[in-house]
Protein backbone atom coordinates (compact mmCIF):
# COMPACT_ATOMS: atom_id res chain seq x y z
CA UNK A 1 0.00 0.00 0.00
CA UNK A 2 2.89 2.41 -0.28
CA UNK A 3 2.02 4.37 -3.39
CA UNK A 4 -2.00 4.30 -2.10
CA UNK A 5 -0.55 5.62 1.40
CA UNK A 6 1.79 8.47 -0.09
CA UNK A 7 -1.05 9.87 -2.55
CA UNK A 8 -3.21 9.83 0.51
CA UNK A 9 -0.64 11.78 2.72
CA UNK A 10 -0.11 14.50 -0.01
CA UNK A 11 -3.42 14.71 -1.26
CA UNK A 12 -3.98 18.26 0.04
CA UNK A 13 -0.49 19.10 -1.93
CA UNK A 14 -1.61 17.86 -5.10
CA UNK A 15 -5.23 19.49 -5.14
CA UNK A 16 -2.98 22.73 -4.31
CA UNK A 17 -0.91 22.10 -7.64
CA UNK A 18 -4.21 21.40 -9.55
CA UNK A 19 -5.83 24.70 -8.35
CA UNK A 20 -2.41 26.59 -9.71
CA UNK A 21 -2.44 24.90 -13.01
CA UNK A 22 -6.64 25.47 -13.86
CA UNK A 23 -6.07 29.32 -12.04
CA UNK A 24 -3.50 30.28 -14.95
CA UNK A 25 -6.03 30.48 -18.57
CA UNK A 26 -2.93 28.57 -20.57
CA UNK A 27 -5.27 29.24 -23.52
CA UNK A 28 -2.76 28.98 -27.09
CA UNK A 29 -0.15 31.58 -27.43
CA UNK A 30 -0.73 31.60 -23.32
CA UNK A 31 1.44 28.53 -22.18
CA UNK A 32 4.00 29.93 -20.73
CA UNK A 33 3.10 30.37 -17.16
CA UNK A 34 1.62 27.18 -17.36
CA UNK A 35 4.98 26.03 -18.48
CA UNK A 36 7.23 27.43 -16.09
CA UNK A 37 5.24 25.79 -13.34
CA UNK A 38 5.84 22.46 -14.42
CA UNK A 39 9.01 22.44 -15.27
CA UNK A 40 9.54 24.27 -11.51
CA UNK A 41 8.21 20.74 -10.73
CA UNK A 42 10.48 18.53 -12.38
CA UNK A 43 13.65 20.64 -11.78
CA UNK A 44 12.79 20.68 -7.59
CA UNK A 45 13.85 16.94 -8.18
CA UNK A 46 17.45 16.60 -9.38
CA UNK A 47 16.61 13.09 -11.16
CA UNK A 48 14.88 14.58 -13.95
CA UNK A 49 16.57 15.48 -16.80
CA UNK A 50 14.45 19.02 -18.67
CA UNK A 51 14.05 19.82 -22.08
CA UNK A 52 12.39 23.47 -22.19
CA UNK A 53 11.87 24.62 -25.99
CA UNK A 54 9.93 26.64 -28.20
CA UNK A 55 8.95 24.55 -31.20
CA UNK A 56 10.70 25.63 -34.45
CA UNK A 57 8.13 26.79 -36.63
CA UNK A 58 9.60 26.94 -39.87
CA UNK A 59 10.71 23.42 -39.67
CA UNK A 60 7.33 22.19 -38.54
CA UNK A 61 5.60 23.51 -41.18
CA UNK A 62 7.84 21.88 -43.96
CA UNK A 63 6.10 18.28 -42.12
CA UNK A 64 3.64 16.94 -43.82
CA UNK A 65 1.86 16.19 -40.34
CA UNK A 66 1.76 19.97 -39.42
CA UNK A 67 -1.28 21.48 -38.39
CA UNK A 68 -1.75 24.52 -36.54
CA UNK A 69 -3.06 28.16 -36.77
CA UNK A 70 0.36 29.57 -36.31
CA UNK A 71 3.66 29.09 -37.55
CA UNK A 72 5.69 30.83 -34.83
CA UNK A 73 5.42 29.53 -31.24
CA UNK A 74 7.84 32.10 -29.33
CA UNK A 75 6.75 32.06 -25.62
CA UNK A 76 4.86 28.70 -26.03
CA UNK A 77 7.21 26.00 -24.99
CA UNK A 78 7.41 22.31 -24.67
CA UNK A 79 8.80 20.83 -21.34
CA UNK A 80 10.41 17.47 -21.37
CA UNK A 81 11.58 15.65 -18.54
CA UNK A 82 13.73 12.33 -18.84
CA UNK A 83 13.89 10.02 -15.72
CA UNK A 84 16.43 7.60 -16.73
CA UNK A 85 16.29 4.09 -15.87
CA UNK A 86 18.78 1.57 -14.27
CA UNK A 87 18.86 -0.69 -17.24
CA UNK A 88 17.11 -3.49 -18.36
CA UNK A 89 13.11 -2.26 -18.54
CA UNK A 90 10.90 -0.85 -20.66
CA UNK A 91 10.37 3.11 -21.39
CA UNK A 92 6.96 4.70 -21.27
CA UNK A 93 5.75 8.19 -22.27
CA UNK A 94 3.53 10.58 -20.15
CA UNK A 95 2.00 12.90 -22.25
CA UNK A 96 0.11 15.79 -21.50
CA UNK A 97 -1.06 18.75 -22.99
CA UNK A 98 -0.75 22.60 -21.82
CA UNK A 99 -3.14 24.51 -23.87
CA UNK A 100 -6.99 24.79 -22.78
CA UNK A 101 -9.61 26.15 -24.94
CA UNK A 102 -11.12 29.59 -24.38
CA UNK A 103 -13.88 29.97 -21.91
CA UNK A 104 -15.98 31.42 -23.94
CA UNK A 105 -18.90 33.26 -22.82
CA UNK A 106 -18.19 34.33 -18.92
CA UNK A 107 -22.10 34.62 -18.27
CA UNK A 108 -23.16 30.76 -18.62
CA UNK A 109 -20.38 30.39 -16.20
CA UNK A 110 -21.31 30.27 -12.28
CA UNK A 111 -17.71 29.93 -10.95
CA UNK A 112 -14.70 31.78 -12.32
CA UNK A 113 -13.69 29.73 -15.01
CA UNK A 114 -9.96 30.24 -13.95
CA UNK A 115 -10.91 30.10 -10.08
CA UNK A 116 -9.78 26.46 -9.26
CA UNK A 117 -12.96 26.97 -6.90
CA UNK A 118 -13.05 23.71 -4.72
CA UNK A 119 -16.88 22.13 -3.47
CA UNK A 120 -18.09 18.66 -2.61
CA UNK A 121 -15.00 17.07 -3.66
CA UNK A 122 -14.83 18.45 -7.47
CA UNK A 123 -12.40 21.38 -8.45
CA UNK A 124 -14.17 23.98 -11.34
CA UNK A 125 -12.32 25.77 -13.74
CA UNK A 126 -11.21 25.43 -17.34
CA UNK A 127 -8.63 22.94 -18.29
CA UNK A 128 -9.51 21.01 -14.89
CA UNK A 129 -10.64 18.19 -16.84
CA UNK A 130 -9.15 18.56 -20.00
CA UNK A 131 -6.27 17.76 -18.97
CA UNK A 132 -5.18 19.36 -15.97
CA UNK A 133 -6.10 17.11 -13.96
CA UNK A 134 -4.39 14.36 -16.00
CA UNK A 135 -1.08 16.36 -15.84
CA UNK A 136 -1.41 16.13 -12.10
CA UNK A 137 -1.96 12.33 -11.86
CA UNK A 138 1.02 12.18 -13.87
CA UNK A 139 3.11 13.92 -11.86
CA UNK A 140 1.72 12.64 -8.66
CA UNK A 141 2.05 9.09 -9.94
CA UNK A 142 6.15 9.51 -10.98
CA UNK A 143 6.60 11.62 -8.01
CA UNK A 144 5.31 8.73 -5.49
CA UNK A 145 7.28 6.34 -7.11
CA UNK A 146 10.77 8.43 -6.89
CA UNK A 147 9.84 9.41 -2.98
CA UNK A 148 8.72 5.88 -1.75
CA UNK A 149 12.82 5.14 -3.37
CA UNK A 150 11.57 3.00 -5.94
CA UNK A 151 14.26 2.24 -8.49
CA UNK A 152 12.73 1.79 -11.91
CA UNK A 153 14.47 0.14 -14.52
CA UNK A 154 12.87 1.39 -17.72
CA UNK A 155 12.89 5.24 -18.70
CA UNK A 156 9.82 7.48 -18.42
CA UNK A 157 9.52 10.43 -20.04
CA UNK A 158 7.32 13.10 -19.26
CA UNK A 159 5.89 15.24 -21.73
CA UNK A 160 3.59 18.81 -21.24
CA UNK A 161 3.03 19.92 -25.04
CA UNK A 162 1.61 23.06 -26.17
CA UNK A 163 -1.24 22.61 -29.51
CA UNK A 164 -3.49 19.78 -28.28
CA UNK A 165 -6.29 21.58 -29.11
CA UNK A 166 -5.38 22.33 -32.11
CA UNK A 167 -4.28 19.32 -34.02
CA UNK A 168 -0.80 18.55 -32.01
CA UNK A 169 1.71 20.66 -33.49
CA UNK A 170 3.29 20.50 -29.80
CA UNK A 171 3.36 16.43 -30.10
CA UNK A 172 4.68 16.42 -33.57
CA UNK A 173 7.40 18.69 -32.63
CA UNK A 174 8.66 16.31 -29.49
CA UNK A 175 8.46 13.31 -32.08
CA UNK A 176 10.88 15.59 -34.76
CA UNK A 177 13.04 16.04 -31.48
CA UNK A 178 13.70 12.40 -30.62
CA UNK A 179 11.22 11.60 -27.64
CA UNK A 180 10.18 8.12 -28.14
CA UNK A 181 9.29 4.95 -26.17
CA UNK A 182 8.09 1.34 -25.57
CA UNK A 183 4.59 2.96 -24.65
CA UNK A 184 2.85 5.75 -24.60
CA UNK A 185 -0.26 6.87 -22.40
CA UNK A 186 -2.23 10.15 -22.53
CA UNK A 187 -4.50 11.39 -19.46
CA UNK A 188 -7.06 12.71 -21.59
CA UNK A 189 -10.61 13.27 -20.08
CA UNK A 190 -11.71 9.60 -20.59
CA UNK A 191 -13.70 9.29 -17.10
CA UNK A 192 -11.32 6.27 -15.92
CA UNK A 193 -12.25 4.43 -19.22
CA UNK A 194 -9.02 2.99 -21.39
CA UNK A 195 -9.43 3.91 -24.83
CA UNK A 196 -6.86 1.59 -26.83
CA UNK A 197 -7.77 3.39 -29.91
CA UNK A 198 -8.48 6.90 -30.85
CA UNK A 199 -10.33 8.34 -33.99
CA UNK A 200 -9.16 11.02 -35.90
CA UNK A 201 -10.31 13.93 -37.57
CA UNK A 202 -10.09 16.79 -39.58
CA UNK A 203 -11.90 19.67 -41.09
CA UNK A 204 -13.47 20.32 -44.51
CA UNK A 205 -15.16 23.18 -46.49
CA UNK A 206 -17.39 22.93 -49.02
CA UNK A 207 -18.35 25.69 -51.31
CA UNK A 208 -21.38 25.38 -53.50
CA UNK A 209 -22.70 27.54 -56.23
CA UNK A 210 -25.57 29.02 -57.28
CA UNK A 211 -26.84 31.66 -60.02
CA UNK A 212 -27.99 34.67 -58.71
CA UNK A 213 -31.29 37.04 -59.87
CA UNK A 214 -33.45 39.21 -58.18
CA UNK A 215 -35.80 37.69 -55.55
CA UNK A 216 -38.47 39.08 -58.06
CA UNK A 217 -37.78 35.97 -60.51
CA UNK A 218 -36.03 33.62 -58.49
CA UNK A 219 -36.97 30.99 -61.27
CA UNK A 220 -34.36 32.58 -63.33
CA UNK A 221 -31.61 31.95 -60.94
CA UNK A 222 -30.85 28.89 -58.92
CA UNK A 223 -30.68 29.00 -55.12
CA UNK A 224 -26.97 28.16 -53.52
CA UNK A 225 -29.11 27.63 -50.48
CA UNK A 226 -31.38 25.17 -51.95
CA UNK A 227 -28.39 23.57 -53.83
CA UNK A 228 -26.68 22.92 -50.52
CA UNK A 229 -29.12 20.92 -48.79
CA UNK A 230 -28.87 18.56 -51.73
CA UNK A 231 -25.11 18.35 -50.66
CA UNK A 232 -25.63 18.43 -46.55
CA UNK A 233 -28.86 15.66 -47.66
CA UNK A 234 -25.37 13.97 -49.26
CA UNK A 235 -23.26 14.62 -46.72
CA UNK A 236 -25.64 12.28 -44.41
CA UNK A 237 -25.98 9.97 -46.74
CA UNK A 238 -22.12 9.39 -46.72
CA UNK A 239 -21.83 9.44 -43.06
CA UNK A 240 -24.19 6.39 -42.90
CA UNK A 241 -22.84 4.36 -45.56
CA UNK A 242 -19.23 5.18 -43.39
CA UNK A 243 -20.35 4.30 -40.36
CA UNK A 244 -22.29 1.50 -41.92
CA UNK A 245 -18.90 -0.28 -42.04
CA UNK A 246 -18.09 -0.44 -38.40
CA UNK A 247 -17.85 -3.48 -36.50
CA UNK A 248 -15.31 -3.00 -34.29
CA UNK A 249 -16.51 -4.09 -30.75
CA UNK A 250 -14.73 -1.00 -29.27
CA UNK A 251 -17.42 1.31 -30.49
CA UNK A 252 -20.82 -0.72 -29.57
CA UNK A 253 -21.95 1.83 -27.52
CA UNK A 254 -22.00 4.81 -29.91
CA UNK A 255 -24.59 5.30 -32.17
CA UNK A 256 -22.01 7.03 -34.30
CA UNK A 257 -18.52 6.08 -34.36
CA UNK A 258 -17.11 8.34 -36.77
CA UNK A 259 -19.65 10.94 -37.07
CA UNK A 260 -19.63 14.29 -40.29
CA UNK A 261 -20.59 16.92 -38.72
CA UNK A 262 -21.86 20.40 -40.48
CA UNK A 263 -21.02 23.01 -38.03
CA UNK A 264 -20.93 26.63 -40.62
CA UNK A 265 -23.46 27.45 -43.33
CA UNK A 266 -22.52 31.23 -44.57
CA UNK A 267 -24.44 32.02 -47.70
CA UNK A 268 -26.08 34.98 -49.85
CA UNK A 269 -26.04 38.93 -49.32
CA UNK A 270 -28.88 40.18 -49.88
CA UNK A 271 -32.91 39.39 -48.68
CA UNK A 272 -34.07 40.18 -52.59
CA UNK A 273 -31.45 38.01 -53.82
CA UNK A 274 -30.72 34.56 -54.58
CA UNK A 275 -28.18 33.36 -53.02
CA UNK A 276 -24.99 32.54 -55.91
CA UNK A 277 -22.55 31.20 -53.21
CA UNK A 278 -22.90 29.15 -49.64
CA UNK A 279 -20.22 27.75 -47.40
CA UNK A 280 -20.25 24.66 -45.62
CA UNK A 281 -17.36 24.24 -43.20
CA UNK A 282 -17.59 20.61 -40.71
CA UNK A 283 -15.58 18.10 -39.07
CA UNK A 284 -14.71 14.55 -40.79
CA UNK A 285 -14.41 11.62 -38.30
CA UNK A 286 -11.49 9.14 -39.28
CA UNK A 287 -11.57 5.24 -38.21
CA UNK A 288 -8.77 4.82 -36.18
CA UNK A 289 -7.58 1.98 -38.88
CA UNK A 290 -8.18 4.45 -41.87
CA UNK A 291 -6.18 7.67 -42.68
CA UNK A 292 -6.45 10.62 -43.56
CA UNK A 293 -6.22 10.67 -47.29
CA UNK A 294 -8.14 7.40 -47.36
CA UNK A 295 -11.04 9.68 -45.72
CA UNK A 296 -10.43 12.52 -48.16
CA UNK A 297 -10.88 10.51 -51.16
CA UNK A 298 -13.64 9.22 -50.18
CA UNK A 299 -15.41 12.96 -49.53
CA UNK A 300 -14.33 13.44 -52.62
CA UNK A 301 -15.83 10.63 -54.79
CA UNK A 302 -19.05 10.93 -52.95
CA UNK A 303 -19.47 14.32 -53.26
CA UNK A 304 -18.45 13.83 -57.41
CA UNK A 305 -21.75 11.57 -57.50
CA UNK A 306 -24.19 14.32 -57.24
CA UNK A 307 -23.73 14.78 -60.49
CA UNK A 308 -25.81 12.05 -61.29
CA UNK A 309 -28.57 13.24 -59.79
CA UNK A 310 -28.69 16.90 -60.33
CA UNK A 311 -27.22 18.35 -64.38
CA UNK A 312 -26.55 21.44 -61.87
CA UNK A 313 -23.94 19.76 -59.75
CA UNK A 314 -22.20 18.26 -63.45
CA UNK A 315 -21.46 21.68 -64.30
CA UNK A 316 -20.91 23.56 -61.41
CA UNK A 317 -19.48 20.57 -58.76
CA UNK A 318 -19.35 21.30 -55.31
CA UNK A 319 -15.58 22.73 -54.19
CA UNK A 320 -13.74 20.63 -51.48
CA UNK A 321 -10.96 21.71 -49.57
CA UNK A 322 -9.41 20.50 -46.01
CA UNK A 323 -8.14 23.36 -43.78
CA UNK A 324 -7.29 24.04 -40.29
CA UNK A 325 -6.86 21.51 -37.94
CA UNK A 326 -6.87 17.75 -37.98
CA UNK A 327 -6.34 14.89 -35.60
CA UNK A 328 -4.22 11.21 -36.63
CA UNK A 329 -6.43 8.52 -35.92
CA UNK A 330 -4.51 5.54 -33.70
CA UNK A 331 -4.79 1.71 -33.21
CA UNK A 332 -3.38 -0.06 -30.56
CA UNK A 333 -4.61 -3.59 -30.83
CA UNK A 334 -6.96 -4.32 -27.49
CA UNK A 335 -4.82 -7.22 -26.64
CA UNK A 336 -1.63 -4.90 -26.29
CA UNK A 337 0.65 -5.70 -23.46
CA UNK A 338 -0.01 -2.05 -22.09
CA UNK A 339 -3.49 -2.61 -22.17
CA UNK A 340 -3.27 -5.96 -19.91
CA UNK A 341 -0.87 -3.97 -17.29
CA UNK A 342 -2.88 -0.99 -17.35
CA UNK A 343 -6.56 -2.92 -16.34
CA UNK A 344 -4.76 -5.50 -13.75
CA UNK A 345 -3.97 -2.01 -12.14
CA UNK A 346 -7.38 -0.87 -12.77
CA UNK A 347 -8.49 -3.78 -11.13
CA UNK A 348 -6.20 -4.10 -8.16
CA UNK A 349 -6.93 0.14 -7.44
CA UNK A 350 -10.79 -0.23 -7.81
CA UNK A 351 -11.77 -3.66 -7.21
CA UNK A 352 -13.84 -3.35 -10.62
CA UNK A 353 -13.61 -4.36 -14.33
CA UNK A 354 -12.29 -1.18 -16.67
CA UNK A 355 -14.31 0.32 -19.92
CA UNK A 356 -12.40 -0.26 -23.00
CA UNK A 357 -13.69 1.45 -25.44
CA UNK A 358 -12.71 3.47 -29.34
CA UNK A 359 -12.44 7.06 -28.12
CA UNK A 360 -15.32 9.13 -30.21
CA UNK A 361 -13.29 11.88 -30.58
CA UNK A 362 -9.11 12.76 -31.47
CA UNK A 363 -6.17 13.21 -29.31
CA UNK A 364 -2.27 13.59 -29.55
CA UNK A 365 -2.01 9.42 -29.77
CA UNK A 366 -2.50 8.88 -33.42
CA UNK A 367 0.35 10.78 -33.82
CA UNK A 368 2.95 8.79 -30.89
CA UNK A 369 1.02 5.64 -32.27
CA UNK A 370 1.32 6.28 -36.37
CA UNK A 371 4.01 8.91 -36.67
CA UNK A 372 6.15 8.18 -33.55
CA UNK A 373 6.15 4.46 -33.24
CA UNK A 374 4.98 4.60 -30.03
CA UNK A 375 1.89 2.35 -28.86
CA UNK A 376 -0.31 4.56 -26.72
CA UNK A 377 -3.03 4.15 -24.82
CA UNK A 378 -5.60 7.58 -23.50
CA UNK A 379 -6.52 6.99 -20.08
CA UNK A 380 -7.68 9.91 -17.82
CA UNK A 381 -9.80 10.98 -14.49
CA UNK A 382 -11.88 14.02 -16.63
CA UNK A 383 -14.68 14.35 -17.80
CA UNK A 384 -15.18 14.15 -21.70
CA UNK A 385 -18.74 15.55 -20.98
CA UNK A 386 -17.56 18.42 -18.75
CA UNK A 387 -14.72 19.30 -21.20
CA UNK A 388 -15.17 22.31 -23.32
CA UNK A 389 -18.48 22.77 -21.21
CA UNK A 390 -18.82 25.97 -18.41
CA UNK A 391 -18.79 25.04 -14.94
CA UNK A 392 -16.13 22.49 -16.38
CA UNK A 393 -14.88 20.39 -13.29
CA UNK A 394 -13.03 16.93 -12.08
CA UNK A 395 -13.69 14.92 -8.99
CA UNK A 396 -10.71 15.12 -7.03
CA UNK A 397 -11.06 11.59 -6.19
CA UNK A 398 -10.76 10.61 -9.86
CA UNK A 399 -7.50 12.38 -9.77
CA UNK A 400 -5.80 10.21 -7.00
CA UNK A 401 -7.60 6.95 -8.37
CA UNK A 402 -5.49 7.75 -11.89
CA UNK A 403 -2.80 8.64 -10.29
CA UNK A 404 -2.67 5.12 -7.97
CA UNK A 405 -3.13 3.20 -10.98
CA UNK A 406 -0.66 4.97 -13.53
CA UNK A 407 2.10 4.80 -10.97
CA UNK A 408 1.24 0.93 -10.03
CA UNK A 409 1.32 0.86 -14.46
CA UNK A 410 4.60 2.26 -14.72
CA UNK A 411 6.16 -0.23 -12.03
CA UNK A 412 4.68 -3.10 -14.04
CA UNK A 413 5.65 -1.63 -17.18
CA UNK A 414 9.26 -0.56 -16.88
CA UNK A 415 10.24 -3.09 -14.45
CA UNK A 416 12.26 -1.96 -10.77
CA UNK A 417 15.24 -2.95 -8.97
CA UNK A 418 13.56 -3.91 -5.57
CA UNK A 419 10.62 -5.66 -6.94
CA UNK A 420 6.67 -4.15 -7.02
CA UNK A 421 5.32 -1.84 -3.95
CA UNK A 422 2.20 -0.69 -3.83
Amino acid sequence: MRIHDWLAAHRAEGTELLRQLVRIPSTQGNELEVQRLVAERLLADPGWEVDVWEPDGETLTEHPDFCSERNRFDGSPNVVGVLRGTGGGRSILLNGHADVVPEGDRQQWRRDPYGGEVAAGRLYGRGASDMKGGTVSLLLAVRAIRELGIRLRGDVIFENVIEEESGGAGTLAAIVRGYRADAALIPEPTNMRIFPKQQGSMWFRITVKGRSAHGGTRYEGVSAIEKSMAVIASVRELERARNARIADPLYAGNPIPIPINIGVIEGGNWPSSVPDRVKLEGRMGVAPEESLGQARQEMARWLAGLAASDPWFAAHPPVLEWFGARWMPGSLDPGHELVRVLSDQYREVLGTEPVIEASPWGTDGGLLTSLGGTPCVVFGPGLARKAHHPDEYIELDRVFEAAEIIALTILRWCGTEEGLAR
